[in-house]
């Protein structure tokens, strides 16, 4: 009788123990949605290098030490570097076109902004011009560079200082709003 009794507490704790393992299963999306709910990003790296080619050219370099994916928000997906980033992008030939470094940076996934926070330096090594600001946007859809913030734009021929600069990935076709500094003009532009 012993025996029948240890059997069926045996069957009865399997039954329970098989039931608690079945129940515990979450989808991905009951996952994700927790996550989100804890402010919690969905993946994290450590000292990412990634390399985006297109067509089999490789056109940018990312570098960054800690990488943060907030994908799983609904309204407003999006990547975080908490520890600096740099961008290099590469020219058709082959060459280092324009590098992007900051201190932060956030990536908005619908909208391909992107903010780029804390000693921001673009350099574009071709025309041998630098932007350095506190506080950049960059529209990767249209390819701008856009602040509000206070900039130093330094080319071969100037250096200039201001509030609020727009301009194309490469610092070309640039707007220097609210600007001092020192410009060399040539007579034939005047």
């Amino acid at each position: 009788m012993k025996s029948f009794l240890v059997n069926i507490y045996n069957s009865i704790a399997a039954i329970c123990l098989v039931a608690m393992f079945f129940s515990c299963t979450n989808t991905k999306k009951e996952v994700r949605d927790f996550l989100a709910d804890k402010n919690l990003p969905m993946g994290t790296a450590k000292n990412i290098y990634h390399i985006h080619k297109d067509s089999g050219r490789i056109t940018s370099k990312t570098k960054a030490p800690v990488f943060f994916d907030f994908s799983n928000r609904e309204e407003h997906p999006y990547n975080e570097f908490p520890k600096g980033i740099k961008i290099v992008s590469i020219n058709k030939t082959g060459k280092d076109s324009v590098t992007i470094t900051g201190n932060y940076a956030l990536t908005y996934n619908k909208t391909k902004v992107s903010e780029i926070r804390g000693d921001v330096v673009i350099i574009n090594h071709t025309e041998n011009t630098k932007l350095e600001t506190n506080q950049l946007f960059w529209d990767q859809k249209e390819h701008y560079f856009f602040t509000e913030d206070g900039f130093r734009l330094t080319t071969p021929n100037a250096i200039i200082n201001g509030f609020g600069f727009e301009s194309k990935e490469d610092l070309s076709k640039h707007i220097a709003k609210d600007i001092t500094g020192d410009i060399e003009v040539n007579q034939k532009d005047i």
